[in-house]
């Protein structure tokens, strides 16, 4: 990945309780595309199951 320099714990990844890094949405929507991986935080909705991508429901904007 280009931008691993630039991750913020926290905010990009945190580690569990196994000690393994667990990237969040936020980083996700920085890298902008899905890896197809099955990651936990994927905000695309991919299914690595059936390998294919839940629709997503957009959240309308409170005005």
């Amino acid at each position: 990945m280009k931008f691993d320099k630039e991750l913020v714990e926290g905010d990009d990844f945190y580690y569990n309780e196994l000690g393994y890094k667990v990237f969040t949405e936020r980083y996700h929507l920085k890298r902008g595309y899905c890896c197809k991986s099955g990651c936990k935080h994927c905000p695309y909705g991919y299914d690595k199951k059936t390998d294919s991508f839940k629709k997503i429901e957009k959240k309308p904007h409170k005005s």
